[in-house]
């Protein structure tokens, strides 16, 4: 079913990558044979562990500085739903090696050894070493067994995706019309009818009333909530507690020059002939060979070199300023390339250098020296980088003797109150979902909060770690139980919600009475607004599903009337005026759409595949170990 040398292309490519990228030579069994660190998730039985997040967080937050250079901004990977996606990728890897033992599927030896064996990485004048293969792997830690299972597990999962992610056809019949469709113009009018129109002359009665209460029990039932008194120990506040002398500030400062004042910067410029660490080896070295041809060039002209810049260059950040990078300091750019920057001279061109997006020529045009600073003009920040580092050793100790006070004494908050200073606060009402911010919204802290520990043995709770540094304890002060409100409470409320459905009734039948006079020509029925062009790639803020009545309106005669009851509420009315069919497409157009088309398929064919496999194995995230 699985033709290896067709599809070994892809598996080269992929093992490829982790062959040129060092912090990818983990194992998997380097992060499971660690005990007692935090488990993020749960995956088919599987830990995935804080460490193997974290470290997948840095390969991407090294992937994405190379590629954006010094405008990369560390605090995007800090965003929930950006390291939400990068463990995703981990929980998905986990899954799809159990659903290849599912399924049976193998790897034979013969195959496993081939793929290495042609792996660049590991070969001398074109021929697989041995001493070379097992030096690479010893200077990254990792036994050639962990290494060979985990090209094997990769092989397995090729063979499991492949079907999907390769599968993508559709006919240039249909790739044309999907074409002609997608640049088709249509000129419409739209005339809205909305609920608000009629809102004025409904007043439901009490018998109404009174029937929708009775039918919606469930949506008028409050749930219930606690108000909590509670400590907060946090480093923060220890350090703005810490008293840090001149002395020590000075001392500080002697130790730790290097950490303070401008750093070297370089300014460089780079032509770049894209060849992913992904891609094919043929690629790969096409780019190098071409590479290598300009780099005479330009070593004939050195002149020319933001000019040819702009001709060759196919990193698009840079390409139109000639290349030109602007200053940037160690640490701020992919290993390699940075390595070289600050190894040249000024007004040096490099060799080719080779980083996983390809192979740059290099020109270092600007050197700023590292400029050491005084202590008085950093003495606010070093007091403040002491004062932390005192806080840190001193909250290790307070946290642990914090956690067993408050567990130990479970009746009061107040000796711990008393043994560390702190004064005790109290929440506002808070429900099961969370409440006041910073820290009642923590689901730990919450699930703690409305434990029978707290509301009915009266206990505090454990010290739960609500952010980096921050314990919280709390205990119960009031309880109210979930209750459903009176309809009398809710009168009000109700009457407008019926107000508002009826009134969205009319707005929807008026709008379809009018449709139909339309259609039996009388287009005096309604005032229409100005018109406008609109295409399937160009909407012009229409929604989804008013764009797709515009252009299931029957065109054969215009002007067309159609008309659509809105989500939000009340009818638009739709007059199709003219229509602009597009001229035939050329046929590399045509060409590239279908392909384009095909990638959409094949994504969506491996998407649903990937959704079907979470499906089948049972999956936990831990949250509060997630954001530590």
């Amino acid at each position: 079913m699985f033709d290896f040398v067709h599809k070994k292309r892809r598996i080269v490519q992929v093992i490829l990558a982790l062959a040129t990228l060092p912090f990818l030579f983990w194992g998997l069994e380097s992060y499971q044979s660690k005990e007692g660190e935090d488990q993020v998730a749960l995956a088919a039985g599987e830990k995935i562990l804080r460490q193997e997040f974290d470290q997948a967080v840095r390969n991407q937050k090294d992937t994405m500085r190379a590629s954006m250079g010094a405008g990369f901004d560390d605090a995007l990977l800090d965003k929930p739903e950006v390291r939400s996606a990068i463990l995703e990728g981990l929980i998905q890897q986990r899954l799809l090696k159990h659903e290849a033992s599912r399924l049976g599927l193998a790897v034979p030896d013969a195959q496993l050894v081939e793929t290495i064996q042609n792996i660049s990485s590991f070969q001398e004048d074109g021929k697989f070493s041995k001493p070379r293969y097992e030096e690479l792997l010893r200077g990254q830690g990792l036994s050639p067994q962990a290494f060979e299972a985990r090209v094997r597990q990769e092989l397995m999962r090729q063979q499991l995706i492949a079907p999907y992610s390769e599968s993508g056809f559709i006919s240039d019949t249909v790739a044309e019309r999907v074409l002609r469709l997608s640049e088709e113009k249509r000129e419409v009018s739209l005339v809205q009818i909305r609920p608000e129109q009629f809102l004025g002359h409904i007043k439901p009665d009490d018998a109404a009333i009174k029937s929708y209460y009775d039918s919606h029990q469930a949506e008028f039932q409050l749930p219930e909530q606690i108000r909590l008194e509670y400590l907060v120990l946090s480093l923060d506040e220890l350090i703005k507690q810490s008293h840090v002398s001149t002395d020590e500030a000075e001392k500080y400062f002697d130790e730790h020059r290097s950490e303070f004042g401008q750093p070297e910067e370089r300014r460089a410029s780079h032509i770049l002939l894209s060849a992913p660490a992904t891609a094919p080896e043929s690629e790969r070295a096409a780019a190098r060979a071409k590479a290598e041809q300009l780099l005479i060039e330009i070593k004939k002209s050195p002149e020319r070199f933001a000019d040819l810049a702009r001709e060759y260059s196919q990193d698009p950040g840079s390409a139109a300023k000639g290349g030109d990078l602007g200053f940037f300091a160690r640490n701020m750019m992919v290993k390699s390339f940075e390595d070289a920057v600050f190894q040249m001279k000024m007004d040096e061109i490099s060799k080719v250098v080779e980083t996983d997006h390809g192979f740059h020529i290099i020109q270092l045009s600007a050197i700023k020296n590292a400029e050491p600073v005084s202590f008085d003009k950093v003495k606010g920040q070093v007091e403040q980088d002491v004062k932390k580092q005192k806080a840190e050793k001193v909250f290790g100790e307070m946290a642990d003797e914090f956690s067993n006070m408050v567990y130990e004494q479970s009746d009061s908050l107040q000796p711990a109150a008393e043994k560390f200073g702190l004064s005790i606060q109290q929440s506002d009402w808070t429900g099961r979902n969370g409440g006041q911010p910073p820290y009642f919204t923590n689901e730990r802290l919450l699930q703690e909060a409305f434990s029978d520990d707290v509301i009915k043995d009266k206990r505090n709770t454990e010290a739960v770690e609500v952010s980096p540094n921050t314990l919280v304890s709390a205990r119960l002060l009031n309880y109210r139980p979930a209750t459903t409100l009176s309809i009398t409470e809710l009168k009000d409320k109700i009457s407008g919600l019926i107000a508002r459905q009826e009134a969205d009734k009319a707005a929807i039948n008026e709008g379809k009475q009018k449709l139909a006079q339309l259609q039996e020509g009388k287009d005096e029925a309604v005032k229409w607004g100005a018109t406008q062009q609109i295409s399937r790639k160009e909407p012009h803020g229409l929604d989804n599903e008013t764009l797709r009545a515009v252009f299931k309106a029957d065109a054969t005669k215009l002007p067309s009337y159609t008309g659509i009851a809105n989500p939000q509420g009340g009818f638009t009315l739709i007059r199709v005026e003219h229509v602009t069919k597009p001229a035939p497409p050329e046929a590399a157009q045509q060409q590239a759409f279908a392909r384009q088309l095909q990638q959409l398929i094949a994504q969506e064919e491996l998407s649903a595949y990937l959704a079907g496999v979470r499906k089948r194995y049972e999956v936990s995230v831990s949250n509060e170990n997630l954001e530590k």
